[in-house]
């Protein structure tokens, strides 16, 4: 039998439609349990969906800035946080939580 190549997913591929990374980000934040690094990080995934160099355009941040904001190890400034969700066509939503 022969070896079988395996390679890394990457959910930035996956993402191609607005109404895609709306959900991805949804489930992200549903998932996060107030880890904001995660969201950053869920973030930096739909940027690269979109194209890192016009969402730091758009964001009004170098690259570099928005890679390492968006990189999962920190948590970025929420300024930059309502910046890039701009940049990136999204909105947040608030909802009453029952619980």
């Amino acid at each position: 039998m022969g070896k079988t190549a395996t390679t890394r997913y990457d959910v930035a591929e996956h993402l191609r439609t607005p109404e895609e990374m709306a959900a991805y980000l949804e489930a992200c934040l549903a998932e996060a349990d107030g880890d904001a690094a995660f969201i950053a990080k869920a973030l930096g995934d739909i940027a690269r969906a979109k194209g890192m160099t016009q969402v730091a355009r758009d964001a009004g941040l170098s690259r570099e800035s928005l890679y390492k904001a968006l990189s999962g190890e920190r948590s970025p400034d929420f300024d930059t946080i309502l910046r890039v969700v701009a940049a990136l066509g999204l909105t947040l939503h608030a909802e009453a939580s029952h619980g």
